[in-house]
């Protein structure tokens, strides 16, 4: 599975935005054909992903479209378009129910087996974005195509009436379910977009309340917001030294037959020890 940190939305109608962003050294690139695109570009965007996937080179960047949403009408011809040319996943924005999954799901599937690809080869992220959808987590997540769940702040507070907060106080009930679904599923959970991106401080306070929510990433929309974002999601060397020690303690305690113990005047047990081994988990795959 991919490193997740920062999915950052490419205009999927933009060839210079998408050329410019293999330069950031971003975890994930994701061509837009829904939100970013107008809808008189639509079939232009499909051609320019297309046109991406055959000639740039992503390097270790993960290369992601994401078409508009089951119902819209374009989903068909968004999602055909671009899985000849094998992106590493498909995003389905806006998903309500395991259906809807499974839709693309099997569309996926036809295609790897007539190219002769290996099956799961192309992942699948979805956007949970609804009262319906968070209502719906549960079977949502339970998807085996499924590598992680994107929240989308701005459509659930306008899908339950709220009014948008810079605290975000009014989304964290969904913010908090979306991952844990992702934790009970071993899904990525990425994290709200910061609008004000320009502000680079809201940007790094809101990446580290996700990071100690237990989002895996966050996403964004400005070149910008890559290196805050990635920072907050990648353990720090201190925090990386000290996960170390808890799981060199444990092992030591565990060979004399004790279970709980003491490091540095706190009582360490197995809830610990697993936090401990995510903080280790996550500072590998951001190549730490």
């Amino acid at each position: 599975m991919h490193s997740r940190r920062a999915l950052l939305y490419m205009p999927g109608d933009d060839w210079k935005k998408i050329t410019k962003s293999l330069t950031l050294g971003v975890d994930c690139i994701c061509m837009d054909m829904e939100d970013g695109t107008a809808i008189s570009r639509k079939a232009e965007a499909r051609a320019i992903i297309a046109k991406a996937l055959q000639e740039l080179d992503f390097s270790k960047s993960e290369k992601l479209a994401r078409i508009n949403s089951v119902g819209s009408g374009w989903e068909k011809d968004d999602i055909e378009a671009v899985l000849p040319y094998h992106p590493d996943g498909v995003v389905i924005p806006k998903i309500e129910s395991l259906d809807q999954i499974q839709w693309g799901s099997e569309i996926i599937e036809a295609a790897e087996l007539r190219h002769g690809w290996p099956i799961n080869s192309i992942r699948m992220l979805v956007g949970v974005e609804t009262a319906k959808g968070i209502l719906n987590l549960k079977e949502i997540a339970s998807h085996p195509r499924l590598d992680g769940i994107i929240f989308g702040g701005e459509d659930f507070a306008a899908s339950i009436g709220a009014t948008r907060t810079p605290g975000a106080i009014e989304l964290l009930y969904a913010r908090q379910a979306v991952v844990t679904a992702c934790a009970a599923f071993d899904l990525q959970a990425i994290d709200i977009v910061t609008i004000d991106f320009k502000n680079l401080d809201i940007v790094r306070a809101e990446s580290e309340f996700g990071a100690r929510l237990g989002y895996s990433g966050k996403q964004i929309i400005h070149p910008a917001q890559v290196e805050p974002v990635q920072s907050a999601f990648t353990p720090d060397d201190e925090a990386i030294a000290y996960a170390k020690r808890i799981v060199e303690a444990f092992e030591a305690s565990q060979k004399e037959g004790k279970g709980a113990f003491v490091l540095d005047g706190k009582m360490i047990d197995m809830p610990l020890l697993k936090n401990a081994q995510k903080v280790l988990e996550r500072a590998k795959a951001a190549g730490k």
